[in-house]
């Protein structure tokens, strides 16, 4: 008998999990599963006294109350499951992901309102999680779903959910071809040419199924670029979501660097990582 593995979103009281709580209710829905709102109680908030210990359950109730009104307001028909944790939250998501096909979090929690940027639980959640992970923005004027295709055993996993995504939300789809810098950076000229025309002929084929297969899909392949960040920055307002393997992490200036990253959800697009052991 298969367990039921729901969608789970870290919900701290702030606008922006709201918000990453109504975009997973269409996770939810495509995967056949319910959506689980967590809200972590932090142990220092409790303190010593029960006064202290009911004034923070109440807080979080009140949030995840008002997170679980925010879902019901769309009339899906998710299933939806509320959970109230005594943990650190950055502790309890991560303990939470061995147990869900998606994790989502807002960009910005409480402590970062109104400063802008990525917070620090979404920033943990997207180094540690073991599951793929969507770090939600405040929804911009973006349409398109942008993927990273650079040629890494994880970029197909990441092509086929870009794929999912947008047909999914009804989206145009990007797919942007970022392995010319990685090779250059590893191979001799020679070698990085050849990888460079295995890699093209690769995605040629992958492109050519995908329209076939789906012919309304709105599919245009992007090769004229510098970063993902570059392109982004480039082209304000267009894109609603970058997809990525699972390898792209913590390297300074890449989209998934906080810095990088901080300056794409502020101007409204999300993003979403991939498993490389598992479609999502």
């Amino acid at each position: 008998m298969s367990i039921t593995r729901p969608v789970i979103v870290g919900i701290d009281g702030s606008q922006p999990a709201v918000d990453a709580a109504i975009w997973a209710v269409k996770e939810a829905l495509s995967r056949d599963v319910p959506l689980r709102l967590i809200y972590a109680v932090h142990p220092d908030d409790n303190g010593a006294d029960h006064e202290n210990s009911a004034r923070a359950l109440a807080t979080a109730e009140v949030a995840i109350r008002q997170a679980c009104v925010a879902v019901e307001s769309t009339e899906q028909p998710v299933q939806i499951e509320l959970e109230v944790v005594q943990d650190k939250p950055i502790e309890a998501l991560i303990a939470a992901s061995q147990n869900t096909p998606l994790l989502c979090v807002g960009a910005s929690g409480l402590t970062q309102a109104g400063r802008g940027g990525i917070g620090s639980v979404a920033s943990a959640v997207l180094r540690s999680a073991q599951c793929p992970v969507a770090v939600v923005a405040t929804p911009g004027k973006g349409r398109r779903i942008l993927v990273e295709f650079d040629g890494r055993p994880s970029a197909s996993t990441a092509l086929q959910t870009g794929v999912d995504e947008a047909r999914l939300r009804d989206a145009p789809l990007s797919v942007m071809t970022t392995w010319q810098h990685r090779h250059r950076e590893l191979y001799e000229e020679k070698v990085a040419e050849e990888r460079n025309r295995l890699a093209q002929s690769q995605l040629d084929r992958r492109m050519t199924r995908y329209r076939k297969r789906y012919p309304e899909l709105d599919l245009e392949l992007i090769t004229d670029h510098g970063s993902t960040a570059d392109y982004v920055a480039a082209n304000p307002q267009t894109v609603q979501l970058i997809v990525v393997g699972a390898e792209r992490f913590n390297r300074a200036g890449d989209v998934t660097d906080p810095a990088a990253l901080g300056a794409l959800v502020d101007a409204g697009c999300s993003l979403l990582t991939c498993d490389r052991q598992q479609r999502l």
